[in-house]
């Protein structure tokens, strides 16, 4: 079983624009629609397509809780949220210019959750994972969940002996890093960030390895970087005409995981997910990826040994 774990959640509006965004224009839109948010809920999106067996969990907020979950039932998301009374899960807007690639993101920052909150978390997180159980940990933490409770709830699921991985930034990620996760994806600015020194790019994936067993480096269009085991690997992008980026690092992370979790081959689990990723970037929505789509993709990614 996997379990998501979106501690920040969020509801994307996909806001398409007619022509470019200009400042000091009226910039019309052509259509709105909504998608799944939250790296975690992404990733869980992206394990469903594989058939694995995963369940969301987090908090949401009740004043519009009827939306996220539509959109949860929408892609056959299984959830169990801790749910904060009140409270309105917020918005991340996501936009989309008429014939350019890409999109714009702009992020509410989320509510406040309280200790109570937290708590009753960490108890769900207990009662239901196992040891042979993979965690995924993904995205901003929302404001009143702290480094310390971060930490708390990394060292509970440490105690339970599950799989970790963490899908976090800045001082998150150091934390995941301190405590020795088994799984991270950092791009490489952030590993850069870990170690402020004048060493090599593959020292520092030489030293953070040491720590964690799975390490991914996401290098953008030029692929990635995974070691595991002593030995280092980089990973392709299959070309493809780019319409919206948003989630496609929580594409290759869900598909990774889900992989891993039916015992597939490390260059399998690195392939499957650098093609789901690019066949996800093609759609105009934060989630939609073809699996079969996805495979003929496959067949162009290469997984190179290069230490």
């Amino acid at each position: 079983m996997i379990y998501t774990i979106t501690l920040n959640p969020t509801i994307d509006r996909l806001l398409f624009l007619e022509g470019t965004l200009t400042k000091g224009k009226n910039n019309r839109l052509r259509k709105v629609t909504y998608d799944i948010g939250g790296k975690g809920h992404h990733g869980s999106n992206a394990m469903n397509q594989l058939g694995v067996k995963n369940q969301a969990l987090g908090f949401s907020g009740t004043t519009n809780a009827g939306k996220l979950e539509n959109i949860l039932l929408d892609k056959g998301i299984d959830y169990d949220f801790v749910e904060v009374y009140g409270k309105a899960t917020r918005e991340s807007y996501v936009i989309l210019e008429e014939g350019i690639g890409g999109s714009i993101l702009i992020t509410e920052k989320g509510f406040t959750v309280s200790d109570y909150d937290i708590e009753l978390l960490y108890e769900k997180v207990e009662k239901k994972v196992q040891k042979e159980d993979i965690v995924l940990i993904a995205g901003s933490t929302p404001p009143g969940f702290d480094l310390s409770d971060l930490k708390e709830l990394l060292e509970r699921l440490k105690r339970i002996g599950c799989f970790i991985a963490c899908d976090l930034s800045g001082e998150a990620l150091k934390k995941a890093v301190e405590i020795g996760v088994d799984f991270i994806k950092p791009n490489r600015f952030e590993v850069q960030e870990l170690f402020p020194s004048d060493d090599s790019f593959l020292d520092h994936i030489k030293e953070l390895s040491e720590k964690i067993d799975y390490l991914i480096v996401s290098l953008g269009k030029d692929g990635s970087i995974c070691s595991h085991a002593g030995e280092v690997y980089e990973v392709s992008t299959p070309p493809v005409e780019l319409v919206n980026d948003t989630g496609a690092g929580d594409c290759f992370v869900g598909t990774f995981l889900g992989s891993l979790s039916l015992n597939q081959p490390l260059t399998e689990c690195l392939s499957l997910a650098s093609a789901c990723a690019a066949d996800h970037v093609q759609y105009n929505d934060s989630s939609t990826f073809d699996i079969n789509n996805a495979r003929e993709l496959q067949k162009v990614v290469t997984v190179k040994k290069i230490s």
